[in-house]
């Protein structure tokens, strides 16, 4: 259960990304307008919140099928839901280029490229292709991006005013909020060096229910934007009224435009369809490696992996896996993926599929008593993140730090992922900067011959916003 209270955010944070977010036509992915005028100045209230009730449904059915389907058939302890790194991409880049639907018909088509490579064996075979230093690189570096998000979603962390973050607020701890993090982290820290079963769900619970009692005496509400910086992150933890429960609405499942969205005003043009070609590259890009770093950094936390750093199991993980991107574009919930977060689940002794199982289950209760769910705040489940990222440093030890061919692209793939905020954005820099390293040192035959067709195509990765305005 710990796995499913550190990923439980995502049923409230994706039904606010992708349901609130309107497509070219001023509709959200329910098809009502997002607002009332022409001038675009009144929300649609009563549209928004019923989309983003039918957004959470969608969210909490696709991770609970798929997660389960992880632990039967993948035999592994990950949980999959929705990606914030692709839904923010589709919310705010691609939908307001093209209607709903045809945006999710394109995370449907990423999804089958990757099934393809799996079924064919490139996608294994390139995960084999990556070095052991920088599979340990990628364990420290999302150890760091976890403890980053921790961080920032318990407001411990924020965007400061003339640096880029800065320490709470102005550089000061204020709020009951942040005080609830400080709290449980502390709490999780003395249970875990005392050796307490279930240390991380006691705390998560504990600090939950605090909240609560804090909120109803101090009716703090929400921190939006720079708006009441001493409120609570995401959700206001207080008990749902008996008529906030209702039976979940999964309208939104398979209204999908496989075609659509590679025409321009239905009729075939080249430019157009080489841009979105470029976007469900970018897609699958993100989707490919943040799953191939988040398996091996578990893998590595809960001692699965063999000598060469391969989880068990691996063509069969990433089958799901593909299987989730294709399942979450035909939900309407965005793409899923593995989450990193289910290194919480591990570090209170989660080991096989099992735990999957009881995750995914949790999902589909979920969407039954989601305002429950939707009360635990975000400061409660943060703390879990920040010591999960002190666990997966330890396997800053298994990098040469002396070599510096294989030091530096190691120490480019760490610092990337939590300064970029993005898994795939660290694995490429540190792809790209060894093979460049291994040249220079007259080594390049070490390097895989498919390491090398990957890192060129995170050069273009990279570069892609050139190529799109080149088009």
């Amino acid at each position: 259960m710990v796995t499913f209270f550190t990923m439980a955010y995502i049923l409230a944070l994706n039904p606010l990304i992708i349901g609130t977010a309107a497509d070219k036509n001023g509709k959200l992915l329910n098809g009502a307008p997002k607002f009332l005028d022409a001038a675009g100045k009144t929300l649609n209230e009563a549209a928004i919140d019923q989309n983003k009730m039918m957004v959470l449904a969608a969210t909490a059915l696709i991770a609970g099928i798929m997660t389960i389907l992880m632990g039967v058939w993948g035999r592994f302890p990950l949980g999959i839901a929705a990606g914030l790194g692709i839904n923010s991409l589709l919310a705010y880049s691609v939908a307001p280029t093209m209607t709903w639907p045809q945006a999710m018909g394109l995370v449907v088509w990423e999804g089958v490229l990757i099934f393809i490579f799996v079924i064919t064996g490139v996608r294994e075979a390139i995960f084999r292709s990556v070095p052991r230093s920088l599979r340990a690189a990628i364990s420290v570096g999302i150890g760091m991006f976890v403890a980053f998000v921790g961080l920032v979603d318990s407001g411990v962390i924020r965007a400061g005013s003339g640096t880029p973050v800065q320490l709470g607020i102005a550089g000061s701890l204020e709020g009951w909020p942040i005080a609830m993090c400080v709290i449980g982290f502390l709490l999780v820290v003395i249970l875990q060096i005392r050796k307490v079963p279930g240390s991380m769900l006691i705390t998560i619970v504990t600090v939950s229910v605090l909240s609560v009692i804090v909120e109803s005496i101090a009716k703090l509400g929400p921190r939006v934007g720079d708006d009441n910086p001493t409120g609570w992150a995401q959700n206001v933890p207080k008990l749902p009224s008996a008529s906030s429960f209702s039976w979940p609405d999964l309208s939104l499942v398979g209204k999908v435009d496989l075609v659509g969205g590679f025409l321009k005003d239905g009729h075939f043009n080249i430019a157009t369809f080489v841009g979105v070609l470029l976007v469900v590259f970018s897609l699958m890009l993100a989707d490919f490696f943040d799953t191939v770093g988040t398996v091996v950094a578990i893998g590595n936390q809960a001692g699965l992996n063999d000598a060469q750093g391969n989880p068990p199991h691996l063509k069969e993980i990433l089958m799901v896996d593909s299987l989730s991107a294709v399942a979450g574009g035909l939900g309407s919930a965005s793409s899923a993926t593995g989450f990193v977060e289910s290194s919480a689940g591990v570090g209170e002794g989660a080991r096989t599929g099992l735990a999957s199982v009881t995750t995914g289950l949790a999902f589909l209760v979920a969407m039954f008593v989601s305002p429950v769910i939707t009360m635990i705040p975000s400061e409660a489940a943060a703390p879990m993140l920040v010591f999960v990222g002190f666990l997966m440093m330890a396997q800053v030890r298994d990098i040469d730090w002396t070599d510096i061919a294989e030091g530096v692209p190691a120490f480019l793939t760490v610092i990337f992922m939590p300064f970029a905020y993005s898994i795939t954005v660290g694995i490429g820099a540190g792809f790209i900067v060894y093979c460049i390293t291994k040249l220079v040192t007259g080594k390049a035959r070490l390097v895989h011959p498919l390491l090398w067709v990957v890192s060129a195509l995170f050069v273009v990765y990279f570069a892609q916003g050139l190529l799109l305005g080149l088009l």
